[in-house]
């Protein structure tokens, strides 16, 4: 199938990202992803008072919630003969190869040295054209726009893009259906795509935290300096959280919808990690656990009786041995 359109959807909005233009998308992305479940567990589990609900965001395409904001891009953008190209540190660019290859749309991908085999595999598998190179993702986004430039290609952002940001604000719309009632909604940060979409969606009316590495805390020094400004880009999940910056466009809807954001240790991420598997059974890579992790660390810290939603997004990881013992028999 070939892709493409202008965005209608964005442009007649005044491209703006809010729950009506995320509501106008959504339908038009359906029949390209999926419906992830929602797991709610007793928190005593966990070590934790009340319930908490997890959407399963891991289980959609290629392992992430990037497949929401690829699909959103290719469907609702007019899309060159030469195709699409974009920079990740792996799991938009999992995300963008297969849209590209569902749609029928050449793609190249840039990534970093510093990712993940799993996700490297995954985009080559998706027969898109991919470049590996640069210490990190930054370094990938450089490259990218300089292909993008010479070649016409339509460049896919990771986050800081209004169609990528309409795709993520899906999630939000998902778990609103899925769940009674929601108090807060908690969410990884890297460039902030799942973040200012979800937070775009519930509009204020639903409380919205983020979680960064202490090792990334792009939104943390952005929301502290007024504006974007660049970060560290350290840490255990520096391949999916370290953008070196949060996007232009999700900032704007940070500072009006973001309750609060909250750092987390690596030690914490790998806590978390751990507390998954060892309770669920669930692999998840660093990244996709950082929201889980701001919990289970007491980084943030729920009122009694608050109802929370964490979003587990990110899978695209090598088998992991968390109790190696066990695996061996």
């Amino acid at each position: 199938m070939a892709a493409g359109r202008p965005c209608a959807l964005c442009h007649a909005a005044g491209m703006d990202v809010d729950r009506p233009a995320i509501a106008r998308a959504e339908p038009l992305i359906r029949p390209y992803i999926r419906r992830t479940p929602v797991l709610t567990l007793d928190g005593a589990d966990f070590g934790l008072d009340g319930r908490v609900s997890l959407k399963l965001e891991f289980l959609q395409h290629t392992g992430s919630f990037k497949a929401r904001g690829a699909f959103a891009n290719l469907l609702l953008r007019e899309v060159p003969p030469v195709g699409v190209v974009a920079a990740s540190g792996g799991n938009h660019g999992v995300a963008v190869a297969y849209a590209a290859m569902r749609l029928g749309v050449p793609a190249r991908i840039f990534v970093p040295e510093i990712s993940s085999h799993a996700k490297v595999a995954r985009i080559r598998a998706c027969g898109a054209d991919l470049v590996v190179a640069g210490a990190r993702y930054a370094d990938a986004l450089e490259m990218s726009e300089a292909w993008a430039a010479e070649s016409g290609a339509m460049p896919v952002h990771a986050f800081d893009q209004v169609e990528t940001l309409l795709g993520a604000g899906t999630v939000g719309l998902e778990l609103e259906e899925q769940i009674d009632a929601i108090d807060t909604v908690m969410v990884s940060v890297g460039g902030g795509g799942l973040l200012g979409g979800t937070a775009a969606w519930f509009g204020g009316a639903t409380r919205v935290v983020g979680v960064e590495p202490d090792g990334a805390p792009t939104l943390t020094m952005a929301l502290a300096a007024g504006r974007p400004v660049d970060a560290p880009t350290e840490g255990v999940a520096a391949d999916s959280l370290a953008p070196r910056r949060v996007g232009e466009l999700m900032f704007a809807i940070a500072q009006r919808h973001v309750d609060d954001v909250v750092t987390v240790p690596d030690e914490a991420i790998r806590s978390a990690q751990q507390a998954l598997w060892d309770e669920v059974r669930v692999v998840a890579e660093p990244g996709g656990v950082a929201a889980f992790a701001g919990l289970l660390s007491g980084r943030y810290v729920p009122a009694p009786g608050e109802r929370l939603a964490v979003v587990v997004s990110g899978a695209n990881t090598v088998a992991v041995a968390f109790d190696r013992q066990e695996l061996a028999r």
